[in-house]
């Protein structure tokens, strides 16, 4: 297999965007076009969850290619729920390391405001088992509630570590212009809080090139039992294990090697549990790193440097695209005030469902 690098980034901001739907998905791939310095697209892969549902647009990169001049370029959707983002990249990464493309483009939307939040909770609820939890009214934030009480019962987390990992990330966020939250807030009063416990458009081109800045070494993807109830120990993410230990086998690296690393903490009980999983710390022990300081900006391993989905936004289809950006900025050193000093290895975690389907990539600066 051919070796495969990012070539080319471009984000736009998290905030409401009125625009359509196929324009919010083209507008950061070209930036990324510009970044790389190149239109020769061989194909295009766009990351959306909802846009049938709730914008009333299907065959999205249809559209895309369209509004982007690049036909006959080739062009797929790809739909893997809050995971999209990582299919889309690991699709993208299939293409150029088999020879099938030389330069694919990947790019990720989701226009979530179409609709109320009652709506937004339903559509993305369709995630769950349909006759085994949808039916019964199981939403991502109740599966979620249920698995932090487990979590907290059986390996000590608190409340203050959640406020923990919710502070850090909004802290990093305030450093991220592209963030949708810009608001400073703290543990105290989140703890204050009666609500403290509860039951658009980012790109990547690939290709391989002469002088390679940063190399998707490694892809992992798994799944587990589609309903949560059936698993052996709910509190057990195999899924995420065995994605993340794919990845660093086939990338020749170990957990230790990271420098930065984006986890997909839609809840934030999830940064605390991947963090275990994919190796960075024993299991029961993530949040005992938090309390340390170790996945802060300047710590051993910081986590979520962008603000993570808790501060920069998680709109579900072009989450995992836009954790692809964060660690590409970091390992070319051009984060800013966020930047992991000598940051040569990267990770991410995007977790699709409830730990039904994850994807994790590591990446490596090569020069």
């Amino acid at each position: 297999m051919r070796d495969v690098y990012v070539i080319g980034i471009g984000i736009t901001s998290f905030t409401r965007l009125e625009y359509p739907l196929s324009e919010i998905a083209a507008y950061p791939a070209m930036m990324a076009m510009k970044d790389a310095g190149t239109r020769a697209i061989d194909h295009l892969y766009v990351a959306n969850m909802g846009g049938g549902r709730i914008n009333h647009q299907t065959g999205l990169a249809s559209a895309v290619v369209d509004t982007l001049s690049l036909t006959p370029a080739g062009a797929e959707t790809i739909e893997n729920g809050p995971a999209s983002g990582g299919s889309a990249v690991k699709t993208g990464y299939m293409a150029v390391a088999s020879g099938l493309h030389d330069t694919v483009m990947v790019t990720g939307a989701e226009r979530m405001r179409e609709v109320n939040n009652l709506e937004a909770t339903d559509f993305v609820a369709t995630l769950t088992h349909p006759l085994a939890e949808h039916i019964y009214g199981v939403t991502l934030p109740s599966l979620a509630a249920m698995f932090t009480r487990l979590y907290m019962e059986k390996y000590g987390v608190t409340e203050r570590h959640l406020a923990m990992v919710a502070v850090k990330n909004q802290n990093a966020a305030l450093l991220n212009e592209f963030a949708h939250l810009q608001q400073k807030i703290s543990i105290e009063g989140i703890l204050d809080s009666p609500e403290a416990m509860t039951n658009n458009p980012y790109v990547a081109v690939a290709r391989k090139v002469d002088r390679p800045l940063v190399k998707l070494a490694g892809v992992g993807q798994a799944t587990d039992t589609h309903a949560v109830h059936e698993r052996e120990d709910p509190t057990d993410l195999l899924a995420v294990r065995r994605a993340a230990a794919m990845a660093f086998e086939r990338a020749g690296l170990v957990p230790a090697d990271v420098d930065v690393a984006e986890l997909h903490d839609a809840f934030t009980i999830l940064e605390i549990v991947e963090s275990e999983e994919c190796g960075f710390f024993p299991k029961g022990e993530g949040h005992l790193a938090l309390e340390r300081g170790e996945t802060a900006l300047g710590g051993k391993l910081p986590i979520n440097v962008s603000g993570g989905l808790k501060g920069r936004g998680h709109p579900v289809g072009a989450t995992g695209v836009a954790q692809v950006y964060e660690i590409v900025h970091q390992l070319r050193g051009e984060a800013g005030e966020r930047q992991v000093e000598g940051a040569r290895v990267g990770f991410t975690c995007n977790f699709g469902g409830f730990g039904n389907n994850v994807v994790c990539l590591a990446f490596e600066r090569e020069n």
